[in-house]
């Protein structure tokens, strides 16, 4: 990955780049990572619909790779896919302006079952002990306007949402970096989850979320903090919606 003019990586999709604005001082993947990164991203698509959109949250990197080598509606990762995964989730992403924390060290990191809990109607996990608590307890302070909207995510899940953003963004990594942390620095990976507001669909994932009602009695709260505030030094957007277990 290197520092250049993105309407001359994009040369092979000349109408893509006339509908983005070009941020000169971002970085970009080149034309030959952005087009394997369309292959990968399509893979993990196809992964998440196999195996369903709550195993997906969890599954190991290991499982992902015997899902996708036994079942052809998958396909097995190539050579080159699975060296991008390695890079996207091994290297430093303060070139791209973000600061956070690793969170998991080990791209198969396993998340068993016995340490999760399913929360119904919702497709997603918490894990035991204090998300869990914290969680219920939001749901009684605030009140049952509040939904879950994302809860436990183990690498592959955060990868694909990773490789997805990038994608949108047509490869600009550091865009993409400032919407959602790379897979290693997730802490949905370990503790953390979003709530939003019942029926408010994608707008729970925008700063309007912080002109709720339910937000402003969740930052009443003492026993939950707010992991990315506006102009965060990890250099993530504003996420009222992401609840940062403390």
């Amino acid at each position: 990955m290197n520092r250049r003019n993105f309407l001359a990586s994009l040369a092979f999709s000349p109408l893509l780049a006339n509908e983005i604005m070009i941020n000169k001082d971002d970085i970009y993947l080149d034309k030959d990572e952005f087009l394997l990164l369309i292959d990968l991203n399509q893979r993990l698509k196809r992964l998440k619909s196999y195996v369903g959109f709550r195993n997906f949250n969890i599954i190991s990197f290991e499982n992902a790779l015997y899902y996708a080598r036994n079942y052809p509606k998958i396909g097995a990762f190539t050579s080159n896919e699975l060296k991008l995964v390695e890079k996207l989730f091994y290297e430093d992403p303060k070139q791209y302006g973000f600061y956070g924390h690793k969170t998991c060290l080990n791209l198969n990191n396993k998340i068993l079952k016995k340490d999760v809990v399913v929360v119904p109607r919702t497709g997603h996990y918490l894990f035991k002990g204090k998300p869990q608590k914290d969680y219920e307890s939001i749901l009684t302070d605030v009140g049952d306007s509040l939904i879950l909207t994302s809860g436990v995510r183990n690498v592959v899940k955060q990868l694909s949402l990773y490789t997805n953003k990038i994608y949108n963004t047509l490869g600009n990594m550091t865009k993409a970096t400032n919407s959602i942390a790379p897979p290693r620095y997730s802490y949905h990976t370990i503790s953390d989850f979003d709530v939003g507001k019942k029926g408010w669909g994608y707008k729970n994932f925008t700063a309007d979320f912080a002109l709720t009602s339910e937000f402003d009695r969740m930052t009443r709260l003492e026993y939950i903090g707010m992991r990315y505030t506006q102009n965060n030094r990890d250099g993530v957007r504003f996420e009222p919606w992401h609840v940062e277990v403390i």
